[in-house]
């Protein structure tokens, strides 16, 4: 498989990844198989969310016993640092990880930046800074938002839909 490097991480994957949004339709045996079925194909690069319903409690299920040979991201939609620290623990738990590669923030309507009321970047570093992530990212479906994230250089990836 064709490998590339995530943003600034350092990190190199297939190219090809797993998005967990879909295995929260099927059940928990289910999922299992196919997160199984993908990491024997070769596939290491995980994608989840909170918002994925069940999808990171499937993966912690599925593939807790290979965690060291896997990169997991996951996001948080969580607009207070508050919710941030709440998605962060359940996060780790269900995904039975005692710390997450990529943590981003999902889709938000503004870009998070020091100092700017949230507390929520300011969140993100001190989660780095104690090692349960290890790299800060953020998803977003606006253009404005997206360009504005890249231009801050805060963030070490920016998960943006094209075709």
């Amino acid at each position: 498989m064709k490998q590339v490097t995530l943003g600034r991480t350092g990190i190199v994957t297939e190219k090809n990844a797993f998005g967990a949004l879909p295995i929260q339709r099927v059940t928990r045996e289910y999922a299992a198989m196919l997160l199984r079925k993908a990491f024997d194909a070769g596939i290491t690069f995980f994608d989840t969310a909170r918002s994925y319903s069940d999808s990171e409690e499937k993966i912690g299920f599925a593939l807790s016993d290979v965690r060291e040979k896997l990169i997991l991201a996951t996001k948080t939609p969580s607009t207070t640092a508050e919710g941030f620290w709440k998605d962060l623990e359940t996060s780790l738990s269900l995904l039975k990880t005692d710390y997450i590669d990529i943590y981003q923030f999902h889709n938000p309507s503004f870009c998070p930046k020091p100092g700017d009321g949230t507390g929520l970047y300011e969140a993100m570093l001190e989660a780095r800074e104690q090692g349960k992530i290890r790299f800060i990212g953020l998803t977003n479906h606006r253009l404005n938002v997206a360009e504005e994230a890249v231009r801050s250089g805060l963030y070490d990836t920016l998960q943006f839909p094209f075709c």
